[in-house]
């Protein structure tokens, strides 16, 4: 039996352009890591991934990417998305990505997607997720002036959510580790 390999992308979409007048000018940091607007969603992100594949390399390039495609995971307040696809042709879904500069209607935002980290396990690619937010929310808070930012606050409940799953999750493992061991 053949095993599929596949490769993880570490996604992240930043945005050039303000999305909202504000009356306080935001700094740069924060302001390129806006928060995604709420319509664009992982299901929008794997169609549009997929209408670009077929866009730059046809039927053959849509044939090879189509199948093992898919969002494993996709944060709208960091802007961040991990995407999985064969490990044959995960060039072809970086390429993709790099052509996309809006994101689709109803959004209509221009965007600039950049693929931080290409890796072949999803533990690696999550580690690297975590850490990125950590440096975005360490980076922002030496901005902050005296009133909290409601984006700062968003990416920091976002990191804090994904901390405390991937603990949940190590437990579990753990624990079953600890089971296995008891029956032996």
């Amino acid at each position: 039996m053949v095993r599929v390999k596949h490769r993880y992308l570490v996604v992240n979409f930043l945005y050039p352009a303000p999305v909202a007048k504000s009356k306080t000018p935001l700094p740069d940091l924060v302001q390129i890591h806006s928060p995604t607007p709420d319509s664009f969603h992982a299901g929008v992100l794997a169609r549009l991934v997929r209408d670009h594949v077929e866009e730059l390399f046809g039927d053959y390039g849509m044939g090879m990417v189509s199948t093992g495609l898919k969002v494993n995971y996709w944060s709208p307040s960091t802007s961040t998305a991990i995407i999985r696809c064969p490990r044959d042709h995960f060039e072809m879904v970086w390429a993709a990505l790099t052509y996309i500069t809006r994101l689709p209607k109803p959004s209509d935002v221009p965007v600039v997607v950049r693929v931080i980290r290409v890796s072949g396990t999803i533990r690696k690619a999550e580690e690297d997720v975590l850490r990125r937010s950590h440096v975005i929310i360490k980076r922002a808070k030496a901005w902050e002036a005296k009133d909290a930012l409601p984006m700062l606050q968003s990416v920091q409940k976002a990191a804090d959510q994904e901390r405390k799953r991937e603990n949940a999750v190590l437990a579990q493992v753990d624990a079953g580790s600890e089971d296995e061991e008891m029956s032996d």
